[in-house]
C-alpha cells in the first residue's frame, strides 16, 4: 500500500474543510457576543459543525484500522516528530468539540437554547474551565495544522519523495 483509502482521503479533506467552517464560525460568534449579536442560529450551526467533526474524528479512526495505512517513509527524528504531529491533531479532533459540547452544557448557553432566548446567551464565558480551554485548544490546532502544513511542503518541494500523493485523490495505476 503506497497510498491511503479514498475514503480516508475523503475524510481528511473533509475533515480540514469542516475545522475551516467551525473555526470561522467561532471567530464569528465570539465578535457577535461582544456585541451582544450572538444568535442560537450561531451557536447551533457551531456546535454541529463540531459534532460532525468528531463523528468524523471516530470515522477516521475507524477506516484506519479497517484499511491500514501507507508504511512511514523514514525513521529519522524528523519522521518521529511528525508522528507525533499526527498524534496530535488525532487527539485534538475529539478534545475541541469535547470542550465545545463541554462549554455548551456548563454555561448560560444551554439556557439559552433551551428558551429559544437570544437575550439569555453570555457576553463572557469568565469561569467556564471548558471554554478557556476550548480556545486553547483552537490555537494550539492552528500551530499543529501549520507545522503539517510546511511538513507537507517540505516533502512536495524540498525532498521530492511523493509523500502527499499518499493523501490524493489520484491514484496510482
Amino acid at each position: 500500500m503506497t497510498q491511503y483509502s479514498k475514503r480516508m482521503v475523503i475524510v481528511h479533506w473533509l475533515t480540514l474543510v469542516l475545522l475551516v467552517v467551525a473555526w470561522y464560525l467561532g471567530e464569528e460568534l465570539d465578535e457577535a457576543r461582544h456585541e451582544t449579536a450572538a444568535t442560537l442560529t450561531g451557536y447551533v450551526v457551531h456546535a454541529l459543525v463540531g459534532g460532525a467533526v468528531l463523528l468524523l474524528a471516530f470515522v477516521r479512526l475507524y477506516f484506519r484500522s479497517a484499511d491500514g495505512t501507507p508504511p512511514p517513509i523514514g525513521d529519522t527524528p524528523m519522521d518521529k516528530v511528525a508522528k507525533g504531529i499526527h498524534h496530535g491533531l488525532y487527539a485534538l479532533l475529539f478534545l475541541l468539540p469535547i470542550t465545545g459540547i463541554v462549554t455548551l452544557v456548563s454555561s448560560d448557553v444551554l439556557k439559552a437554547l433551551q428558551a429559544g432566548d437570544a437575550s439569555l446567551l453570555p457576553q463572557k464565558f469568565s469561569g467556564v474551565f471548558a471554554h478557556e480551554a476550548h480556545e486553547i485548544l483552537v490555537t494550539v490546532l492552528m500551530v499543529l495544522v501549520a507545522v503539517h502544513l510546511l511538513g507537507a511542503l517540505k516533502h512536495q518541494f524540498i525532498s521530492k519523495d511523493g509523500l502527499m500523493k499518499r493523501m490524493s485523490l489520484h491514484r496510482k495505476d
